[in-house]
């Protein structure tokens, strides 16, 4: 296994992670951090959901060592536990109405939406 060093925001990547422990992931899921790096890539550079199969998925499955479709399937599996534990956080911190389990694109886009705000999160509302 390829053991990866991370020079993000620890600041970002932090708050990335309370959200998704708090949507009901936890960092044994294989998609927990993929997910969260996907996030992460999109609060630094919005334009790359444009191109989510192209060039977000496939930076994400480089960092991690494995192939863009596997990426997709552990993001998407990360968004339906996120809809059967959570629904009301992840329903709060969407921009818009969400009727069904969002897709992975859009999974990351209200991830990265809200956690890219500018007047910041606070993360102690969710808690409890």
């Amino acid at each position: 296994m390829k053991i990866v060093t991370r020079d993000y925001s620890s600041e970002i990547i932090g708050k990335i992670h309370t959200l998704l422990y708090l949507l009901g992931s936890n960092a044994g899921s294989s998609g927990f951090f993929q997910a969260s790096y996907a996030v992460y890539l999109v609060v630094e550079q919005p334009e790359r959901l444009q191109y989510i199969t192209k060039y977000l998925y496939p930076a994400v499955a480089r960092e991690y060592d494995t192939n863009w479709r596997a990426v997709e399937r552990n993001i998407r599996h990360i968004a339906n536990r996120a809809w059967h534990a959570n629904p009301d956080l992840l329903r709060k911190i969407s921009f818009h109405r969400l009727f069904s389990r969002p897709t992975p694109t859009q999974f990351i886009a209200l991830l990265a939406a809200y956690v890219g705000k500018p007047d910041g999160i606070d993360m102690n509302d969710y808690v409890g």
